[in-house]
Order: structure tokens, then sequence, then C-alpha cells
């Protein structure tokens, strides 16, 4: 009940296919509890291309990653993306290869890797912005800290903020999480 509650909280966006993807933390009792967890969601989910995944692991907390496999790899081969990935070991943008990538990068444990933005579908100008000015400087934030584009960024808080308040009223009023997920 929990892990649904957290794909309502936090991966609405995703869920309606308005964002590729989202990051959550979750607390769990076992790591098989997790593993079966996972397993259903991601059978339950699936066939409407959301995947859910754990990117590490750490004292009965799991980062968890809910992503459309499409959609990432469109963001993937956006013109930039293969260089700024490079720099940070990605040898492939096949979505397979970069999020086992992203995975590795996170068990190294030197700090968040920043590039995970673009996992998660923000800007490329944006993940780079962040990066160089430190986390500082951003014209405005929301589900990012902005840097370029801060018009399109309003625009897409604003759609995300709808449709996470919609979505959590319908699940309240009894839709399940997989009735809400759109599939494409």
């Amino acid at each position: 009940m929990l892990l649904e509650r957290h794909l309502i909280e936090y991966c609405s966006p995703t869920l309606a296919s308005l964002k590729t993807a989202s990051l959550f933390n979750h607390s769990y009792v076992s790591e098989a509890e997790l593993d079966e967890q996972l397993k259903l969601w991601n059978g339950r989910l699936r066939d409407k291309g959301v995947i859910l995944l754990d990117l590490c692991r750490r004292e009965n907390k799991a980062l968890i990653y809910v992503y459309r496999r499409s959609r990432l790899q469109a963001d993937l081969n956006q013109p930039g993306v293969k260089g700024f990935l490079k720099n940070y070991g990605y040898e492939d943008v096949n979505v397979d290869e970069a999020v086992a990538g992203m995975r590795r990068r996170m068990a190294e444990g030197d700090g968040f890797p920043h590039e995970i933005g673009v996992f998660l579908g923000y800007p490329l100008g944006d993940v780079i912005g962040f990066i160089e000015n430190e986390g500082k400087n951003c014209i405005c934030k929301g589900y990012w800290k902005v840097y370029c584009d801060e018009c399109e960024a309003i625009k897409a808080f604003s759609r995300y903020k709808k449709c996470k308040t919609t979505y959590a009223r319908l699940w309240e009023q009894g839709r399940t999480v997989r009735q809400l997920t759109v599939a494409v």
C-alpha cells in the first residue's frame, strides 16, 4: 500500500506520460519484500510502458526509479546527450546500458550523480547549468532547477502539479494505479 501511495504522490506525471521518469525514496522491511513489490508493480505496469527499478538500497531504504522506456530512449537520443553522458563514463545511450550505468554510478557512492536529471527528462541545458553552477544561480525552480527556458519549465511544472492533484483525488476515490497509468 505504501509503494502504491508513493507512485501516486511522486510519479503521477510519469504515470500520465507527461514526464519521462520519477524518483523517490521508499522504506522497506526486507529485501525480499521489496523485490516482491517491484516484481508485482512491474507486472502490473510494464504493458503500459512503465518500469520500476531500485537504483540503490541503503539501510532499508531504496531509491526507486520509475520510468517510461520509450520516452527515456527518445531523451537519450536528443542532441548533445550522448557526448554529455560520455563525460560521466556512459559508453552507450541504449536505455538498458544507460540505466545500468546510472545504477553503477549510484553504487559508487561518491555523492549523487547529477547527470540523473537527463534520466528524469530534465532539459540538458538545465542539467548542465545545475552542474556548472553547483546548484546555485537558477532562474527558477520547481521539479528541477531551471537555467535555460523558464517559460517552458513553468508550464511543465503547472502540468505536473495539476496531474498530481488530479491523480491523488482519483486514487482517493478508488481508482487504481493501473487504471490511472496511461498506456503508450
